[in-house]
């Protein structure tokens, strides 16, 4: 299977455990990475035939800026959902880190699941 990767995607969110991190927005980084068949792209060079990552970016931090959630692990499962709205994305893992807490440690949690909604070509 083929991948389509974001690195360095950062957003502004509303999420935390503790109090006072829902009053206002602090700074995720996220890492998404996409299986995805691209045949058809590479053979017929056409966007309509892959997964638009400008799209995709706007997906994933849509959520992140428009939620609000206390864990971490909420957020990404949220994400994995809104990516899943593609059915063409068989599997995606997902890295989401919080900088600049835990004085200077950045917690980060990672899943990586199978799209249920997954349509082979």
């Amino acid at each position: 299977m083929d991948r389509i990767t974001l690195r360095g995607v950062r957003a502004l969110g509303r999420h935390g455990w503790l109090p006072g991190e829902r009053d206002r927005a602090q700074p995720f980084e996220l890492e998404l990475s996409v299986e995805v068949d691209l045949r058809a792209a590479e053979a017929r060079d056409d966007l309509q035939e892959t997964v638009d990552y400008a799209a995709l970016h706007r997906r994933i931090t849509g959520v992140v800026e428009r939620a609000s959630f206390a864990l971490l692990e909420r957020l990404a499962g949220e994400i994995l959902d809104a990516v899943f709205e593609d059915r063409r994305i068989a599997r995606a893992s997902l890295t989401i880190s919080k900088p600049s807490i835990l004085e200077g440690a950045t917690p980060s949690v990672t899943l990586d699941r199978s799209n249920p909604r997954y349509d082979r070509p």
